[in-house]
């Protein structure tokens, strides 16, 4: 199966994991890019960026363009997969967190018709609903139910 994960940059060490062991069951994955473009076109660190990104207070920064490329990117990412697989681990003192960004592609992912997993249990937030409604399956952290 093709699967693209989704996710906080903040998990991304866990992507990379969570990757190398869907790789070993068969998959095809794609990820989150790896390194963004800094101000002056060069390569740095996703995580690198992610920080100066959480920083940023000028609305009008280069962050955003990098911003927007790398969702524009991983769209297509969402459009080429049969199946996303939501990496939700606990952040900012939600357990099982899906940010606005993850919830974004998510909804896009379902949108296409592609199979939805959740890597843990749907969060307690405010946009719950709309999670449930889009009827992901929850996976408990068992990569053998993604099928």
């Amino acid at each position: 199966m093709n699967i693209t994960i989704c996710g906080s940059i903040a998990f991304y060490a866990e992507m990379l994991e969570v990757k190398e062991k869907l790789k070993q069951l068969g998959h095809q994955v794609k990820l989150p890019p790896f390194e963004v473009k800094d101000e002056n076109g060069n390569m740095i660190p996703v995580k690198q960026y992610y920080s100066l990104r959480k920083a940023e207070t000028d609305d009008t920064s280069w962050i955003w363009d990098r911003k927007e490329e790398a969702m524009r990117v991983h769209f297509y990412k969402v459009e080429w997969c049969d199946a996303v697989l939501i990496l939700n681990y606990d952040k900012n003192n939600i357990i099982n967190y899906v940010g606005a960004n993850t919830l974004i592609e998510l909804g896009m992912a379902f949108y296409l018709n592609k199979k939805l997993f959740l890597f843990n249990d749907i969060p307690e937030m405010s946009y719950k609903e709309e999670i449930l409604g889009m009827k992901p399956l929850v996976i408990d952290q068992d990569l053998m139910k993604i099928k």
